[in-house]
């Protein structure tokens, strides 16, 4: 009897226990949807979106720019923010469809890769199935939604890309045309989708409204540079001047008289770190006069040909570079990396770095594989190098990969100048400005040639002077008697 007593009890409790099920299943269906995965759940969920890794071994970054605010919504493949590391900025796009609920930084702030950017808002399914992926995806995907990377000190302000922020809708590169132009970008009819402005639409209203940039400019945020206070006119004549220059001067601001801490970030810190680890290296520095007069009458005549045929002009740069790769060709061991204390690595490629003075600094994008090139294909590279530098284009692969460098301080000035290592690196080079100075001739006769002068430092630690010397012999020997070249075509 007490068995069957006991059988019946746990019945009725089975039979209680069911129907609990039942009812709460009823009264809480998304619940019970969400954890038997039938249905989409309809719950909002806050998701920290992360900053994953961007590649190149970079583990801290800089918010230079935020495309949102809290409260926006946000789709996949939005911009969400802008970001600078040492050597280029990257815009950060949104992986979910939600609502933006917190930042975690402010502009200017260094970010960690790893650590929280945003808070997003989502629904619950979509954060499900966005948690069940692969962690090393997450670092991918984050990369593949990334836009081209470049040197951003050159961006400039404008209007927002991401819905919900009430400022136009367009990418960067649109807005750094606007801005350099003094465009408002409220002010321009969007033909893009969602109403997105497009390179054509800035284009067009440049070319409709011609006066537009230069009525904004009266009105434009004073440019962050600092500039020189205006001085007085040193005549009556220069103190006369039309109203255009007139309005232009008066919008130049004074120089606060006060001091101000500046952030180390970006490129400079970039260079920062750079120098600090090239100031434990015992530079080994030979310097040498070159006569450039040969190579001077060679180019002028080159460049007149090039001109009958429509090519562009060569500068000197490709002529030394090929110079190098050619004296690496007997010195190999200064192309290298110093990647442990008792190992050199030896580059096979001549992948030479250029010094480029760019508005966010200095970068030294690498002219790669030299030694296949012919002095017209280096030319070519260097001045898209250039081209991109300034204008803020320079990609990561553009900026790495280099072996040994070669730095012209000559084009902006100065005469000579000590090169400083950039480590894995063992050796850099660097030219001053060419001048016509007088020589003996070797007749006995003074004779004016062009003569510049060129250092170069190598890492005392794994490369002896003589090694150097050598070196700059060959490279010189080849500048001065550029004939030498037509020894090495192919």
């Amino acid at each position: 009897m007490l068995c069957m007593l006991n059988r019946q009890v746990l019945g009725l409790k089975s039979i209680h226990l069911a129907w609990f099920k039942r009812s709460f299943c009823k009264l809480k269906p998304l619940v019970c949807a969400s954890q038997l995965h039938t249905s989409s759940a309809l719950w909002k969920q806050l998701v920290q979106f992360r900053l994953s890794d961007i590649g190149e071994g970079i583990r801290q970054v800089t918010i230079k720019e935020w495309f949102v605010k809290p409260g926006d919504q946000v789709a996949q493949f939005d911009s969400i923010c802008e970001v600078q590391s040492d050597k280029a900025a990257v815009t950060i796009t949104s992986r979910y469809d939600g609502i933006i609920k917190k930042l975690y930084y402010d502009v200017d702030d260094t970010g960690h890769v790893g650590q929280p950017l945003v808070d997003i808002e989502v629904e619950e399914a979509e954060s499900e199935n966005s948690d069940s992926e692969d962690g090393s995806e997450d670092a991918e995907e984050a990369r593949a939604s990334s836009s081209t990377a470049r040197p951003a000190a050159t961006a400039a302000s404008g209007g927002r890309v991401g819905g919900g922020s009430g400022r136009a809708l367009a990418t960067p590169a649109v807005r750094r045309l606007a801005a350099e132009h003094r465009i408002d970008l409220s002010s321009v009819a969007g033909t893009g989708r969602d109403g997105r402005v497009l390179k054509e639409d800035i284009l067009a209203y440049i070319a409709g409204q011609p006066t537009a940039a230069s009525a904004s400019a009266s009105t434009a945020a004073p440019a962050t540079l600092p500039r020189a206070p205006v001085s007085a006119p040193a005549s009556p004549a220069a103190a006369t001047s039309t109203p255009a220059a007139a309005a232009a001067a008066a919008a130049i601001p004074a120089v606060a008289a006060e001091d101000r801490k500046a952030p180390i970030r970006g490129v400079q810190r970039a260079m920062f770190q750079s120098m600090t680890q090239a100031a434990q290296i015992p530079h080994f520095t030979y310097s040498d006069e070159v006569d450039l007069t040969r190579l001077f009458q060679w180019r002028k005549r080159l460049n007149q040909s090039l001109e009958v045929a429509g090519g562009g002009g060569l500068t000197f740069m490709p002529f030394f570079l090929k110079a190098m790769s050619l004296a690496l060709r007997e010195q190999p061991v200064l192309n290298a990396h110093l990647i442990e204390e008792d190992h050199l690595l030896i580059k096979a490629s001549h992948n030479i770095g250029v010094a480029v003075d760019s508005p966010s600094g200095l970068l030294v994008p690498c002219v790669h594989s030299v030694d296949q090139l012919s002095v017209l294909e280096i030319s070519d590279v260097l001045r898209g190098l250039v081209d991109a530098g300034r204008s803020g284009k320079l990609t990561p692969a553009q900026l790495t990969g280099g072996t040994i460098a070669l730095s012209n301080i000559g084009n902006i000035g100065g005469t000579y100048t000590k090169p400083v290592i950039q480590p894995p690196q063992v050796c850099i080079g660097a030219v001053g400005r060419a001048r016509p100075l007088p020589r003996f001739d070797s007749n006995g006769s003074v004779t004016a040639a062009q003569i510049m002068c060129v250092s170069w430092s190598a890492d005392h630690r794994v490369i002896d002077g003589a090694t150097v010397a050598r070196f700059s012999n060959r490279w010189k020997q080849m500048l001065e008697q550029p004939e030498h070249f037509l020894l090495y075509l192919k």
